[in-house]
């Protein structure tokens, strides 16, 4: 019973967060005008949201995210028995591998060699980095549902951030050609991901109130 009151706690919070981020989530398709972002220190910013103005380095960062996608949604298929999280798992490898080959082809195309670590270019960078490694390190050590309800809310966080680096490149960086059409897939993809996080985190949310209703008819 205790463990069940805890686990509908945690998935109360959880789904609580959630609905926040889903009321200030990113647009599915961004604005056209490119003068609403600045750069500073070699940082695009957007309505708080910062990516490098430099296209390597924004690539490079793209490139970091399909990998931490794909890394994060290989552990979820081994650590995870819900099959919910395992569908979505499976589409976030699918999605960001595809994704990522592209990129890669296109950098090639245009003579970049792009890190897999991209190094911080402030400190804002260098603490979420920082935060990105303590996520995945809290993952590894965790199973069943309660890796379920971090990888999912981690999951919608995480889509925010990926779709607000888009929104500045897309609104102050002079992309034309593959760029263009990359970022607008982008734009329009990332927020299909998130939603799909934010409804299993929903529905995780609903099972652990649905099993703490239940143990305590039992209990009665």
């Amino acid at each position: 019973m205790k463990r069940t009151l805890h686990g509908v706690t945690l998935a109360a919070v959880l789904f609580t967060g959630g609905v926040s981020l889903a009321q200030t989530a990113a647009p599915s398709t961004l604005p056209a005008t490119k003068s609403a972002a600045t750069a500073k220190g070699g940082m695009l910013d957007y309505k708080g949201f910062m990516a490098p103005s430099d296209p390597k380095a924004f690539l490079e960062r793209l490139h970091h995210i399909h990998q931490s996608e794909i890394k994060q949604a290989k552990l979820a298929r081994t650590r995870s028995q819900n099959p919910d999280v395992t569908s979505y798992a499976d589409t976030m490898i699918k999605m960001h591998t595809d994704a990522d080959q592209k990129l890669m082809a296109y950098a090639e195309s245009q003579k970049m060699k792009l890190a897999d670590i991209p190094k911080p270019m402030n400190d804002v960078e260098k603490k979420a980095m920082a935060a990105e490694r303590a996520d995945m390190e809290k993952l590894q050590a965790l199973k069943g549902a309660p890796f379920d309800s971090c990888y999912m809310a981690g999951q919608v966080g995480a889509h925010d951030m990926a779709i607000g680096k888009v929104m500045a490149a897309m609104q102050g960086m002079n992309a034309t050609g593959e760029m263009t059409t990359m970022l607008t897939h982008l734009s329009q993809e990332l927020p299909k991901h998130r939603q799909m996080a934010y409804d299993t985190l929903g529905k995780l949310a609903q099972t652990s109130l649905r099993n703490f209703i239940d143990g305590g008819e039992q209990a009665g």
